[in-house]
């Protein structure tokens, strides 16, 4: 039987981004977010998780936006303390202390048990961990705290993870915007259903919410959002979801 994790990434990152999450859950097939401890949306996103413990919660480490929760951690931030952007990171630009960046994210991850959350799991804003010798600091953070890291990198250590990952589910929320979408989400859902029973497990990244003033404001990725909400509560993809018998939606506890 393929076991299936559908993950919304940014849980606190706007209200109207945690509205979303939890419409997603309780009215459709959304088992999974993972949470941004640095953002205005964090305290809302909390006492959600606390209300919703059917919901699998992990932590969505933060390295590219807004600002650290620790106080001296001087290679991850710009001059005006805010983190650096992806494109710096990408461009090979920035220097990373890794010790200070094991103190951000330790934090970070403190910061959400400290206000009730148990983690499920741990995955990165802009797949960030991905980059250069970050994985090795997420490594040692799943180990220390006892949970599964997202399958989006090579991982040669024995931390917890996915049979596979699944990372093109946006591309829904840009179709459904298109003429002629279905000729575009039935062949890819098609393909993706079959992976569902291929895989023992699977995670599903998506990135679901409604736009809220914050979000409009600090992000070009808002519309598909939008969409991807309505698809994970209404589509013909969630039938199919439903009445599969070889296929069991899970959260991170699960695996």
């Amino acid at each position: 039987m393929g076991k299936v994790i559908i993950n919304s990434d940014d849980f606190g990152y706007s209200s109207g981004i945690n509205h979303g999450i939890l419409e997603a859950h309780k009215k459709g097939i959304l088992t999974s977010a993972t949470l941004m401890t640095n953002t205005p949306g964090f305290e809302q996103a909390v006492q959600m998780a606390k209300e919703t413990s059917s919901l699998g919660v992990g932590i969505h480490l933060t390295l590219t936006f807004l600002k650290p929760l620790s106080g001296k951690v001087n290679s991850l931030t710009d001059l005006t303390g805010q983190f650096h952007k992806l494109s710096e990171y990408k461009a090979g630009t920035i220097a990373v202390d890794l010790d200070e960046l094991y103190e951000e994210w330790n934090s970070q991850i403190q910061k959400a048990i400290q206000h009730g959350v148990q983690p499920t799991h741990l995955d990165s804003h802009h797949h960030i961990h991905t980059i250069g010798k970050h994985s090795e600091v997420i490594i040692r953070l799943a180990e220390k705290y006892n949970l599964p890291i997202r399958r989006n990198f090579d991982q040669k250590a024995a931390v917890k993870t996915t049979d596979y990952f699944e990372p093109d589910f946006d591309l829904i929320g840009t179709w459904m915007q298109e003429e002629k979408e279905e000729q575009k989400i039935e062949p890819y859902t098609d393909q993706l259903i079959e992976k569902l029973h291929q895989y023992d497990t699977t995670e599903i990244m998506c990135h679901v919410g409604y736009i809220d003033r914050f979000l409009a404001t600090h992000t070009s990725f808002s519309v598909p959002r939008i969409y991807q909400t309505d698809f994970l509560i209404k589509s013909a993809f969630v039938k199919r979801i439903k009445e599969d018998t070889e296929i069991q939606l899970i959260n991170y506890r699960d695996i």
